[in-house]
């Protein structure tokens, strides 16, 4: 019985593939993806994996990665050990904001009503958000299809907003805006190389209607090719041409 509980944010500052393990039509190596929102995730168990992988690299002690995270299987069996649960236990990941190609500052962190109530859940679960003034700032706004809401009106064209190839209406809401403020101190580092990402999500957070969110979340995501390299010469192999989907960077989960 675990009895501690904590919510973890992750910021990407490079491309990300968690990977699905099957291919989807062009792609040969998709990311992982929830079934009944189409959202990327990170799977718990993958966590997990990149934790124990990178568990010194952190600060942890070798000697203690077996009772937290739990033996490796492979080399207990080896040895003769008993295997055992971990002390520690991690929870899949669920998208908070995606970066979208902006015509006006670059970028903006899009998110939606969908992913910020799933946020709140799992915050209030998480008993972070106790304090009632502290749950009163976090009523998200609603927001119609072809909609959106700004804090900053330095993204907007009149009042039209540009992601990509399209267009919405927008208008400025100040809600939107003090919900962007504590999402900025929550999911970024305090330290000051994150001072510009942190101003930004402070001012350029856009709220997107969850149709149009879903949207971004399945056709906004990097692809890049990559060629197989034969291991026997150290080049490129005749055929060995495949497409690989990552979560882009400046992407927030929790």
């Amino acid at each position: 019985m675990f009895t501690q509980q904590a919510s973890v944010f992750i910021y990407a500052i490079t491309p990300v593939h968690m990977g699905a393990g099957q291919a989807i039509d062009v792609i040969d190596n998709p990311i992982q993806r929830e079934k009944h929102t189409g959202h990327p995730c990170f799977a718990g168990s993958g966590i997990k994996g990149a934790v124990r992988h990178s568990f010194e690299a952190l600060g942890g002690d070798k000697a203690k990665i077996d009772s937290l995270l739990g033996p490796d299987s492979e080399a207990t069996n080896r040895r003769g050990g008993d295997l055992h649960a971990g002390a520690v236990s991690f929870g899949d990941a669920q998208i908070v904001a995606l970066p979208i190609r902006s015509l006006k500052e670059g970028y903006v962190y899009a998110t939606c009503p969908q992913a910020l109530a799933r946020m709140k859940r799992l915050l209030r679960v998480r008993s972070i958000m106790q304090q009632p003034n502290e749950q009163a700032k976090w009523q998200i706004p609603p927001v119609n299809n072809n909609n959106c809401l700004v804090v900053n009106e330095r993204l907007l064209s009149d009042d039209k907003l540009h992601l990509e190839a399209f267009e919405y209406s927008a208008r400025k809401s100040e809600s939107l805006k003090e919900l962007a403020e504590d999402l900025a101190k929550m999911a970024m580092p305090s330290c000051n190389e994150y001072d510009f990402f942190r101003e930004k999500l402070k001012q350029d957070l856009v709220l997107l209607h969850d149709s149009d969110f879903a949207y971004f979340a399945k056709n906004a995501m990097l692809v890049e090719p990559h060629v197989r390299i034969d291991p026997t010469t150290g080049t490129a192999s005749d055929g060995g041409l495949f497409y690989t989907e990552n979560l882009p960077p400046e992407s927030i989960m929790i």
